[in-house]
This record gives structure tokens, C-alpha cells and sequence, in this order.
């Protein structure tokens, strides 16, 4: 089916509403965590506790404040643009795998007395992503896609370094898991283009994913 211009700006447009859905979730959170006191922040990842491995799933949309909010938005915001741009599907499976990585990393090393939220691990994951997936693809466009994220937000990288107060096994864990994510998408997927024999060059996740998966 070819795409016409007119239904062009919507289609890309469409590919973006799950970043700005999460973003809109992160917000209204904190608006109901600050009228309440902050009692939501309790349900972030407490390490080594068993009732704390469901903050793995909530603590990428609880933040400490504003202040903390306002500092992961703009960088989820543009990393998670440039993933999703063109394959909304993408997207979802990335966020996936970085939050669980970030997450599971966080309750296994974390402090045992402190509670871990924030969606920083999710921004070092989309940037550990954009960083080397271009690598596994052998993809000139996605490497010099990188190479701009990196001009752009390399310097964050810092934040994987222990600091005191910060939850650097979430970034450091967030950023394995961008790695992990783009191998598993990309790894080996230029066989089938320089080939062109069957599914032999492709990665098990398009194997295992119906056709157009990417365009969902």
C-alpha cells in the first residue's frame, strides 16, 4: 500500500502517542503525589524486598518533585521521539526490555534502605539504544544517528558513575539494557538485505513478529 502525503503527517504523528502517553502518565502521577503528600513514591523499587519488585513496573513513572520530573522530560521526551519515529511497535518492545533490565538491576544492587524511582533508567536505556544499534545493524544511517545523540547527550553518561543520593544502578542497569535491546532487534538483521534469501540474516525477533511488525 503507498503512503500519500496527506496521510503522512498523521502516520508519524501516530508513531509518537505512546512517548506522549507516558509522558502525560508521569505528570498526572505527580500531580496526585504531590496533593498526596508524596504516599505514591512508596511504591517505587525497595531492593531485596519481595514487596518491592512491583516498583519495577511503577517507579519509571514516580518522580521525587517536579524539579526531577522536569529533568528526565525533555530527554525521554527527544530519545523516545527518535526511537518510536516511523515504529511505534519498536518503541514498546525497547521501553520493555530497558525497564525490566534497569528495574531487576535496581532491586538486586540497589540500597536496601532507600526507595528507587524515576524514569532516568529509561532515558539511559534510549540512549544506550540510539548510541549502538546502528553498531548491530550495520546501518550508516543509524550510526551517524548516534553519533548526533552522542554530540547532543553524551555527556550523561557521567551519571553512571556511583554518586551518593543518585541511583546510578538504575542508569547504570537502564544503560545495559538499550544495549540489550538494540542486539536483540538488530543483531544480524542486514543478512536478509544483503542476501535477500529468506529470514536466515534476520534477528528472532522479527522471526517470531507478524510482517510489518515495526510499522505498528
Amino acid at each position: 500500500m503507498v503512503t500519500t502525503e496527506e496521510e503522512l503527517p498523521p502516520r508519524l504523528l501516530r508513531d509518537l502517542y505512546p512517548v506522549l502517553g507516558m509522558l502525560v502518565v508521569m505528570w498526572v502521577l505527580e500531580v496526585v503525589d504531590t496533593v498526596a503528600g508524596g504516599r505514591l513514591d512508596r511504591h517505587g523499587i525497595r531492593p531485596h524486598r519481595l514487596d518491592g519488585l512491583d516498583g519495577i513496573l511503577w517507579a519509571p513513572f514516580l518522580h521525587g518533585g517536579f524539579g526531577h520530573l522536569i529533568a528526565n522530560t525533555v530527554p525521554f521526551l527527544l530519545l523516545g521521539c527518535a526511537i518510536a519515529l516511523g515504529a511505534a511497535r519498536r518503541f514498546a518492545l525497547v521501553t520493555v526490555i530497558v525497564a525490566v533490565v534497569s528495574g531487576a538491576g535496581t532491586w538486586l544492587f540497589g540500597a536496601s534502605h532507600e526507595i528507587h524511582i524515576g524514569a532516568s533508567g529509561l532515558v539511559f536505556g534510549y540512549l544506550t539504544y540510539l548510541l549502538v544499534r546502528g553498531v548491530f545493524a550495520r546501518s550508516l544511517v543509524y550510526i551517524l544517528g548516534g553519533i548526533v545523540v552522542f554530540l547532543v547527550y553524551g555527556g550523561v553518561l557521567w551519571g553512571l558513575l556511583p554518586r551518593p543520593g543518585i541511583s546510578w544502578q538504575g542508569h547504570l542497569f537502564g544503560a545495559l539494557g538499550g544495549v540489550l535491546a538494540a542486539y536483540v532487534l538488530h543483531a544480524d538483521r542486514d543478512g536478509a538485505t544483503s542476501t535477500g534469501a529468506g529470514t536466515s540474516g534476520r534477528s528472532w525477533i522479527d522471526r517470531l513478529s507478524p510482517p510489518g511488525y515495526e510499522d505498528m
